[in-house]
């Protein structure tokens, strides 16, 4: 079956509250901070937002529908999308869909979280039934043992080296040098990153992410709606979402991305050689690489030579994580699965001050996220174009 396409849609002002380590405002101040900014932005009536997609760890004992309480939104189209770094793609997806179907004008997409001494230990006691029984016993408090089984599964069995991995933070790092919006800026070596201590091996601290509060935004609606409005906006050219793939796999070793890239590029119209800048979900460098190889930028396996034969700074062949993706900027909890979409938007829309990629026609941007004990369940990735 040939999915509808996404050609009347238009994403519209990407936001961030900006990322801080520590905070003691709760997620619900996180979320209205992005709402309040998008209506700055948009200059549209908080009455004219019919639609609403929220993306939340610490928004509890609250939902999403508690959430319209608090900032007094009246829509009549509702999601809550708790898919961590897919939710972004999925958002965007549901929001679409709404708007096509005339369910909703227009829908806000808002993902944001809290970080503080209670925050991050309460998330991982009740994550899943998967992490209690699985990761907990063995003394890991969070996905850091879980990632560290991939990525020494994936380097058993592609070859793949701790300097490969290197490489990619070294280079969002430089990215990131030019983003005002991320909370780590100084330079970062492949010295320092190889002698960093560990923390699980194969993984040592800068294959980590940081922890942080803070929220991300954007706008979905009609093309018609945005140009009577005069609103920028960004066209969707595809959009895929994979939950659950491959199960039967003892490891993972790939993501749904490999199940679903032929039928994004085909209602994208373009390949992947057609794309300016890749935002991939990096909360582990192991995890990009699994989206190059997923999405068709070079074969299953073959993502070490690919890194070792590009150069993913701002200036470079393959320009990658371009605001320094989470790796740099921080990860504030289910906003980390929209940072990759804002700042693609941002690319494609000229809006990326200071870190502007030449001539960005076209982004591709990825989501993962939702990791049990073994694997990620959540997959996701959109082709965004320039209007």
């Amino acid at each position: 079956m040939i999915p509808r396409g996404y050609d009347t849609i238009a994403l519209c002002c990407p936001v961030t509250e900006p990322y801080v380590r520590r905070s003691e405002h709760g997620a619900a101040w996180f979320l209205a901070r992005a709402l309040r900014r998008l209506l700055d932005a948009s200059r549209v009536a908080k009455s004219d937002i019919d639609g609403l997609c929220v993306s939340s760890f610490t928004l509890a004992p609250d939902t999403a529908v508690a959430f319209t309480q608090h900032v007094g939104l009246s829509p009549r189209f509702l999601e809550s999308l708790p898919m961590g770094g897919a939710c972004g793609v999925i958002a965007l997806r549901r929001a679409a869909r709404a708007v096509q179907a005339g369910d909703a004008g227009i829908v806000a997409c808002i993902a944001g979280d809290t970080a503080n001494e209670a925050s991050f230990r309460d998330l991982l006691a009740s994550f899943s039934t998967f992490s209690r029984d699985a990761v907990y016993p063995y003394g890991a408090g969070g996905p850091n043992a879980s990632f560290a089984l991939i990525a020494d599964a994936y380097m058993r069995a592609t070859g793949a080296t701790r300097e490969d991995f290197g490489k990619l933070a070294v280079s969002q790092r430089a990215n990131a040098q030019r983003n005002p919006l991320a909370l780590l800026r100084g330079e970062l070596t492949l010295g320092q990153y190889l002698a960093a201590r560990p923390i699980a091996e194969p993984l040592h601290l800068f294959d980590c992410v940081m922890p942080c509060a803070g929220s991300d935004g954007f706008l979905v609606m009609s093309e018609e709606r945005a140009r009577t409005l005069a609103l920028p906006f960004v066209r969707v050219l595809g959009a895929i979402e994979r939950h659950n793939a491959f199960p039967d796999d003892a490891v993972q070793l790939r993501g749904g991305w490999a199940m679903d890239r032929d039928a994004l590029w085909s209602q994208s119209g373009i390949g992947p050689a057609d794309v300016q800048l890749v935002e991939t979900y990096d909360d582990y460098p192991v995890i990009s690489m699994l989206q190059f190889e997923g999405l068709g930028f070079c074969a299953p396996g073959e993502a070490p030579g690919f890194v070792r034969g590009h150069d993913f700074t701002l200036d470079g062949s393959f320009p990658h994580n371009t605001g320094g993706g989470q790796l740099s900027m921080g990860q504030a909890g289910a906003a980390g699965g929209y940072l990759g979409l804002v700042e693609a938007m941002r690319q494609v829309l000229g809006q990326a001050q200071g870190r502007q990629v030449p001539n960005a026609h076209h982004a591709l941007v990825s989501g993962f996220g939702m990791i049990n004990y073994d694997r990620g369940l959540c997959s996701a990735a959109a082709v965004l174009g320039r209007a």
